[in-house]
């Protein structure tokens, strides 16, 4: 993608059906429904994907024969959300039912925690490893964050109406696993500290003209100095500085939809944004150029 960044629009133009300059390098074909959450092994080529067909599947990537998954794990309900450990040995899984499942990614032996009062009320939107593996942390349209053990599977910590009782759309930790990122259909993304359990700073002024009608993921830039985050009606770009929580200049993402995912590079100034209108537009911060 960066290589075709910086062709010449002719060059671009002439060669925009050839193989060498097309960003797609590989199609995975193997699920019966719609693709829901996806999720890269932390240093293996492998991609695990969850769909609404009740299926968790795994594809080496790598392999340019590869167009199935060599793996599948089959839940009871529809998948919502997933996330590797560090080790890559474990993998959460967040389906419909709020119950969330702890499985050994080699065996698929699945876990749970032994308490039923630690589950959400209702089903589970987002989840994140810490850096470190010992905890993790789920979001939840029942309006509260819980952060878990990562060895007992048990529920430590609960923030509830952690986003004025609206749905929660995404949890992410700081590389340090000492603060959890987190945003909610209330339009505001909130800084947490997790040592003394309470919210440090909040980001406002996205989401102003009205009220927030789907899920929207706040994230770090690559060195945890910005925060990002799509503001629903006009489709821009929020970014705040994350120390004082100053907005910067709204930025244009050119899309004509609502803007559902962004992902930044976490080693270089670069992200992707996909919206609604069926594009996933790719955005870095060129280099000046030298004679």
């Amino acid at each position: 993608m960066l290589a075709k960044g910086v062709l010449p629009f002719e060059m671009d133009m002439r060669d925009q059906q050839s193989s060498e300059n097309h960003p797609v390098i590989r199609t995975l074909y193997d699920h019966a429904d719609e693709i829901t959450t996806l999720q890269f092994h932390p240093f293996e080529p492998i991609l695990a994907s969850g769909s609404r067909d009740y299926t968790v599947k795994f594809f080496e990537y790598a392999k340019p024969s590869t167009k199935k998954a060599f793996r599948c794990i089959q839940e009871a309900e529809q998948i919502r959300a997933l996330s590797f450990h560090p080790s890559g040995d474990w993998l959460l899984v967040a389906t419909q039912h709020p119950t969330i499942r702890l499985y050994r990614v080699e065996t698929s032996q699945s876990f749970i925690s032994s308490n039923p009062k630690d589950q959400h009320k209702l089903p589970v939107t987002s989840m994140d490893w810490s850096p470190n593996g010992r905890i993790f942390a789920t979001g939840s349209k029942d309006g509260q964050i819980k952060i878990w053990d990562g060895v007992s599977n048990k529920c430590i910590q609960t923030f509830i109406d952690a986003h004025s009782a609206q749905e929660i759309c995404s949890v992410a930790f700081t590389r340090n696993s000492k603060y959890l990122l987190t945003s909610g259909k209330d339009s505001v993304v909130r800084l947490w500290e997790l040592s003394a359990a309470r919210c440090l700073i909040s980001y406002t002024g996205a989401g102003s003209a009205g009220k927030q009608e789907k899920r929207a993921q706040a994230v770090f830039n690559h060195t945890e100095d910005f925060i990002f985050y799509p503001d629903e009606k006009t489709t821009t770009l929020c970014c705040w500085d994350a120390r004082n929580a100053q907005r910067q200049n709204l930025l244009s993402l050119g899309h004509n939809g609502f803007v559902k995912t962004i992902v930044h590079s976490p080693i270089a100034p670069h992200f992707m944004s996909c919206s609604d209108d069926f594009r996933a537009r790719f955005w870095c911060k060129k280099s000046p150029q030298t004679d």
